[in-house]
């Protein structure tokens, strides 16, 4: 990122960090708490949550739907200037174009609609003031390649890439380089919304290691952050991207990865052939 972005995680800055009371969210907490920040924890109210603030020195815990954006305003008058932001919350029900719309809106309400609330809610403080600040909204491979089975969930975090992408243009043009906004792209990564398995699969990242790689592609300027795993490389998504693009280009079938008619297409792609 720019020198004035890297400069918002410092000490005594404050980090606010959405769904942070496991996964992801909580890795990203305890390292930005190691970078001597202060950080506000939010997520749904509950043991998990004060079990979380209270393992990380300093941490303080909000219990609040990011869903609901006047709580998520009145929050943030509450917790006053941020440095840093990060949108994390999200949940993984859903189903397809068919499965309740009840579940329909409450997914969208808390991956989309819950990091605009947080955005709108501390975003305009960053951008009003003169101090270095950083946003990062965490989004999905899902809503870029677009798996079939869960196609709620795939809309969330299609709209967060274009969320995402938007704001940092708008920071561009009213801060230049001194709010800057990211986009975190984790692979399979073992947290509580994706399995329910006491044990973490080999296939899986931790939240540790996404955070990890997150903060060395901070550093580097990535605006996007796409994480690989241990069962996919880096150039693995990249081909399943390109092939993902390629149906709007070659005017192929829609999700035409898991189209039979072009199956064997596909395996020549990520063959390399």
């Amino acid at each position: 990122m720019s020198v004035a972005s890297f400069a918002a995680i410092a000490p005594d800055r404050q980090a606010v960090v959405t769904g942070a009371a496991s996964g992801i969210g909580l890795a990203a907490a305890r390292a930005f708490a190691a970078q001597g920040m202060r950080v506000a924890l939010l997520d749904r109210p509950g043991d998990a949550l004060d079990a979380a603030a209270a393992a990380i020195p300093g941490a303080s815990a909000y219990g609040v739907d990011v869903a609901d954006a006047a709580a998520m305003h009145a929050l943030a008058a509450r917790i006053g200037p941020v440095a840093v932001l990060m949108a994390n919350a999200g949940i993984g029900d859903g189903g397809d174009v068919f499965a309740d719309g009840d579940v329909w809106r409450r997914v969208i309400d808390v991956n989309l609609m819950g990091v605009l609330n947080a955005v709108q809610a501390f975003a305009p403080a960053m951008v009003a003031g003169d101090a270095p600040g950083l946003i990062i909204a965490t989004g999905s491979k899902q809503g870029i390649t677009q798996p079939p089975g869960n196609t709620a969930y795939n809309v969330s975090k299609a709209g967060v890439k274009a969320l995402t992408e938007g704001l940092a243009h708008s920071l561009r043009t009213r801060t230049g380089d001194r709010v800057s906004a990211h986009l975190l792209i984790p692979g399979f990564t073992y947290t509580g919304m994706t399995s329910p398995r006491p044990e973490k699969p080999a296939g899986a990242w931790t939240g540790e290691q996404v955070v990890a790689l997150m903060l060395e592609r901070l550093a580097d300027g990535d605006f996007y952050i796409l994480c690989p795993d241990n069962e996919t490389t880096p150039q693995q998504d990249a081909r399943r991207i390109a092939w993902a693009a390629g149906d709007l280009l070659a005017n192929r079938p829609a999700l035409s990865r898991w189209h039979p008619d072009h199956a064997e297409a596909f395996a020549r792609h990520m063959a390399g052939d």
